[in-house]
């Protein structure tokens, strides 16, 4: 029985366009390759889905920040 178990994070961010989500989403495979990432652009919150064994939640609200967007934690 494996011990490592898949953590969920939502952020919350201002993403607008189809466009920029594909494009944050490639960027950030390159940076976390074994997470999965995905948005929500027709949630009111343009969510932000990261599943993965250690997601590194201050360096996706950083590396979103660095791109000109708004990004946190939902809780």
């Amino acid at each position: 029985m494996s011990t490592d178990k898949t953590m969920v994070e939502v952020f919350k961010t201002n993403v607008q366009k189809e466009g920029e989500a594909l494009l944050i989403v490639q960027q950030l495979h390159s940076h976390f390759p074994s997470d999965r990432i995905n948005f929500d652009l027709d949630d009111c919150e343009k969510i932000l889905r990261v599943e993965g064994h250690n997601i590194q939640t201050r360096n996706i609200v950083q590396f979103l920040m660095e791109q000109g967007y708004h990004c946190e934690v939902l809780d």
